[in-house]
């Protein structure tokens, strides 16, 4: 025998606790007063009485309350069928779903992942099935039945296995100069940005998040605090978690002030030609440009680090021709590529994709050899694009 204990609590409203047996006390139920009564053998349906209101709304509420927990469980623990994948001599890039919001990721890994592909001229295809690496790693890899996590393994196992060399322009100071810079990225600029995304942005996060279905407003709700859980206890464990919010905004803004400095008015992080660093920056720098609307990164890069904004836009501009924001700064494009960009498709999801076949002027080899000063439109990439006047306004 069991007691069944209603809490007559002060806002009237009534809860349920179950007692392991009658002689044990009742769990801490607070704001009102305790009630507990016996449960005779036929169960709670007797106990309330055949005829009572109580049986179909128990009926109707255990029953919802079960779908519920079915579909949930069903989603969080990704319980689907497996896919055969056959990565023969093709690049298979698992990584999170699209957001809603046409950015292609709201994680800046996964983004320097399919946007370094695209910059090595690499044909890939995605998997969205949120099916996590052995080490439980996103973004992952397969490869002739090889899988690979982990940014940098990837990039290592690519080169090796394909030789593609984004870096090949670079001498030894240089290339230490970019791992130095990568690492103060994935390392430190990050937690800034997971707390901003993840922590305080929370709301404007999960209006971002792509998922349907009856329960999708509860799923995005429950995966969103769980995810701002992790985050917070990875970030005390970091260290970087253990400041107040505004130390960390202030560690941000001297990553982004770096990044800014090192940048200056050269075309891309380490210079005239791409590298792998401006990979990782993009990344990271688009989560502050594109999915962070209103917050203290999104104002600085977006004003006094207006170098920065327009880096962002023009490798936008060149290896993701099909992503158009709806909230587009204009202050970056001149006016025929802004109306041009209307035109881009929708992100593609598990179609193979090359960027030779969109830009056949670069030729089928290395893109790192044949850098062209236009984007896919015609339009000069240099800083000179943008409005001297519109960038004095801006600051």
């Amino acid at each position: 025998p069991r007691s069944c204990v209603a809490d007559l609590s002060r806002n009237r409203s009534l809860a349920l606790g179950w007692c392991a047996a009658p002689d044990e006390p009742p769990p801490a139920l607070y704001g009102g007063d305790i009630v507990a009564f016996p449960l005779p053998a036929g169960g709670t349906m007797a106990a309330l009485g055949s005829d009572s209101w109580w049986k179909k709304t128990l009926y109707l509420t255990g029953g919802a309350l079960l779908a519920a927990a079915a579909y949930l469980l069903h989603e969080l623990l990704a319980i689907r069928k497996e896919q055969e994948v056959d990565s023969k001599d093709a690049i298979i890039l698992h990584q999170f779903s699209r957001p809603n919001n046409g950015v292609p990721s709201l994680s800046p890994f996964c983004l320097k992942m399919e946007t370094y592909l695209r910059m090595a001229d690499l044909p890939y295809q995605n998997y969205f099935d949120g099916k996590l690496s052995p080490q439980g790693k996103m973004p992952w890899i397969e490869y002739n039945h090889t899988k690979v996590s982990g940014t940098e393994f990837i990039i290592d196992f690519l080169e090796e296995k394909l030789g593609v060399n984004l870096n090949k322009n670079l001498g030894p100071h240089e290339r230490a100069v970019s791992r130095a810079v990568t690492k103060m990225v994935e390392e430190h600029f990050y937690w800034t940005l997971a707390y901003c995304q993840w922590v305080e942005n929370l709301h404007e996060t999960r209006k971002m998040i792509s998922m349907y279905g009856p329960f999708s407003d509860l799923l995005k709700w429950i995966l969103c605090h769980l995810t701002k859980g992790i985050v917070k206890r990875e970030m005390y464990g970091h260290g970087i978690g253990r400041f107040s919010e505004d130390e960390i905004y202030a560690l941000m803004e001297k990553d982004m002030r770096s990044l800014a400095s090192l940048l200056g008015d050269k075309k891309y992080i380490m210079g005239p030609k791409l590298s792998t660093v401006d990979a990782t920056v993009f990344g990271h720098l688009a989560q502050a440009m594109w999915t962070l609307p209103g917050t203290r990164p999104e104002r600085l890069i977006k004003g006094e680090l207006i170098n920065l904004a327009m880096y962002c836009e023009r490798i936008r501009r060149k290896f993701w021709p099909e992503w158009h924001h709806d909230d587009d700064n204009t202050l970056y494009e001149s006016e025929e590529s802004s109306e041009t960009s209307k035109t881009h498709s929708p992100l593609q999801d598990f179609s193979f994709y090359s960027r030779t076949e969109t830009f056949d002027e670069e030729g089928t080899e290395n893109s790192i050899s044949h850098t062209p000063d236009t984007d896919y439109t015609g339009h000069s990439l240099f800083d000179s694009d943008v409005d001297m006047d519109d960038q004095e306004q801006c600051k």
